[in-house]
């Protein structure tokens, strides 16, 4: 393979290391990204990807990420309010606001107890017991950014190239050594390789959280729904985007398999279908798995790593989506920090 000629070259082309790679390219890098494989096919795809921060280690950086990230996203869902890098009109409702409900078994509790993604939301309000979906004990309507992957993904792929930046797929790169010899001219390395982080670095820390989803024809629902019980395992959400709508969920933990399971993809079908029964004949259109990388906390660091420096920007759990921008514009003044 021939060397790649970057100032900083970005491994992992998830929504972690895209949208790491359009900060870096916009600020005036030379960047490329490189990966095994293309981002319709890393875990970012998986994502129901609707924002607040899930299956995230605890940090003080965390909700700091997650409001940049949240300012980024509003500016792409409103054309008039968008970045002058792009034409935000492309993105045609891939990011946008969409009210929903969050609802748990686990007793009626306070707005201030909503499960999980929820707390942040500024609009949080109780729902009355009749507007409580089959099988909750409580509920709770909000309004919350949905993101549909992959055509996001496409989205940050296209504005990358816009900015000047390459990509290469079907590279492996099983060592940081690998990845020093792959791109000669890079001073920087950004790792952003998710699970992958576990060998690579090598990080044993890191861990995956199996994620399977059933995509379906949506047959007319406009409000999302997520339902949580005690046991982390009990997660099922509704997530429309358009005339396609994501069902999940799961969450297991330490399942390292990336092959769709039958038994789980009916369970996810039955617990979706219990809370809306007009999904009971919507038709399936795939099937889709990723693994969250699940860490103690999300690593966004620099270290020096023989004559290049590496910045690590990897272990965002559930919350890639959520934490993508606020840490991205960090990883880029890493290295920009270190190139100026």
């Amino acid at each position: 393979m021939t060397d790649l000629d970057a100032d900083v070259l970005v491994i992992g082309a998830g929504v972690i290391g895209l949208t790491t790679a359009i900060c870096l390219a916009e600020a005036g890098l030379k960047v490329t990204v490189a990966a095994a494989e293309p981002p319709e096919r890393t875990t970012s795809v998986a994502a129901g990807a609707i924002w607040g921060p899930h299956l995230v280690g605890l940090d003080d950086r965390v909700e700091r990420w997650a409001n940049v990230t949240q300012d980024r996203l509003t500016a792409l869902s409103h054309p008039d309010l968008g970045p002058a890098e792009v034409d935000t009109a492309e993105l045609g409702g891939i990011v946008h606001t969409a009210s929903g409900i969050t609802a748990t078994r686990n007793g009626p509790g306070t707005p201030g107890e909503a499960p999980g993604f929820a707390a942040p939301a500024g609009d949080l309000t109780q729902c009355p017991a009749d507007q409580v979906p089959a099988g909750y004990a409580a509920a709770w309507r909000l309004t919350a950014l949905i993101v549909a992957m992959p055509g996001y993904l496409q989205y940050l792929a296209r504005r990358l190239g816009r900015a000047g930046g390459t990509s290469t797929f079907g590279v492996k790169i099983g060592r940081l050594s690998e990845a020093s010899t792959l791109a000669p001219a890079a001073r920087v390395i950004v790792n952003c390789t998710g699970c992958g982080a576990r060998d690579l670095v090598p990080d044993p820390s890191v861990t995956p959280v199996r994620g399977q989803v059933v995509v379906a024809v949506n047959p007319g629902i406009t409000e999302f729904l997520v339902g949580t019980g005690s046991d982390p395992g009990d997660l099922t959400y509704l997530i429309p985007h358009g005339d396609v709508i994501v069902l999940g969920g799961t969450e297991q933990p330490g399942n390292w398999s990336r092959e769709p399971d039958p038994d789980t993809a009916a369970r996810i079908l039955a617990a979706c279908t219990a809370v809306e029964p007009a999904l009971r004949d919507a038709r399936v259109l795939d099937h889709r798995v990723g693994l969250r990388p699940a860490r103690p906390r999300v690593r966004l660091e620099a270290e020096t790593y023989g004559s290049r420096t590496v910045v690590h920007n990897y272990g965002h759990g559930g919350a890639g989506v959520t934490l993508s921008w606020g840490c991205a514009e960090d990883a880029t003044d890493l290295a920009l920090a270190v190139l100026a």
